[in-house]
Formats: structure tokens, sequence, C-alpha cells
């Protein structure tokens, strides 16, 4: 298990981020993921538009996860409709 920080931005319609986030949160669940911290960051405006999206609903995360599992999460998160942006950072030093 490595640790890592997570941030994901989510559509800033709060019913689209909720389910962004139940999806997220179901994926790391399912990966036997331990969340060390989850902090909502909330609604910022974007440095530059985003699949059409001037504002974004921000989450950060630390986690403690085998280093497969972000490959899968790298794949799977591409395709769910209400993240706009992610990135996984190794916290290791």
């Amino acid at each position: 298990m490595r640790n890592y920080e997570f941030t994901v931005i989510f559509d800033s319609n709060e019913e689209v981020t909720a389910k962004g986030l139940e999806s997220v949160l179901a994926e790391f669940a399912n990966a036997n993921v331990e969340i060390v911290k989850q902090d909502d960051m909330g609604v910022r405006n974007l440095a530059y538009p985003i699949k059409k999206h001037d504002k974004g609903h921000y989450y950060y995360f630390e986690l403690k996860a085998d280093p497969s599992t972000i490959n899968a999460f790298n794949a799977s998160f591409k395709l769910m409709v209400p993240i706009l942006k992610f990135l996984f950072v190794n916290n290791e030093k």
C-alpha cells in the first residue's frame, strides 16, 4: 500500500456532484482503498473551460492504495461523465 493524494473536479451542479462522489467512493470501497482524509473544497472558478464548464466542485483525498488499482482508476474515471478532471499524486518521499 502506498500513500496517494487524489484531487477530482466534478460538474458544479449539486446533483451531478453527489452522484459522481458516490461513484468514486464506491470504486474506492470495491478496491479496498483506505481513505485517510477527505476534504470538500467547494465550487470554484476554473482557470480555463473544461468540457464547456466554467466552474467545478473540487474534492481532495489522501489515500492508501495498491499501485495496480490506481491504473484501473485512471481508466474508469476517464469514462465517468460527472468528472471533469482528476489527478493522482504518489505521496511517497
